[in-house]
């Protein structure tokens, strides 16, 4: 467990990557530790889980301000959903207030929307 005020060492992608690779071929915790000079062995099992979850990226040293965005891919797929969003909002928020400017039913209302959206 970490203590407040604790200072931990840092570790390159490269030792990182070769003790998640030693615990996959089967050694313990300990002897990946001692085997590569690491202080704290619960860090292993972080990098482990972070390893599970994100892959190479996981172990990749994330602090500080980046320049690029590492993982552009990712970026853009978050982007896009964001987008998609935003213009299904736009198109309800739309009819709502036509609905309300003209008096119209919740099925007139989802007419017009199913035929603007025919048409583009």
């Amino acid at each position: 467990m970490d203590k407040k005020g604790q200072k931990h060492g840092t570790y390159s992608f490269e030792t990182k990557k070769k003790a998640i690779e030693m615990r996959l071929q089967g050694m313990t915790k300990q002897k990946v530790a001692e085997a590569l000079g690491i202080e704290d062995i619960s860090r292993l099992k972080i990098w482990m889980r972070r390893f599970k979850q994100m892959g190479d990226y996981g172990l990749m040293d994330h602090r500080g301000k980046r320049k690029k965005y590492i993982d552009e891919n990712r970026y853009v797929k978050r982007l896009e959903l964001e987008n998609a969003v935003l213009k299904k909002w736009l198109a309800i928020t739309k009819a709502e207030v036509y609905q309300r400017s003209i008096g119209l039913s919740t099925s007139s209302v989802k007419a017009l929307t199913l035929q603007s959206s025919v048409k583009k």
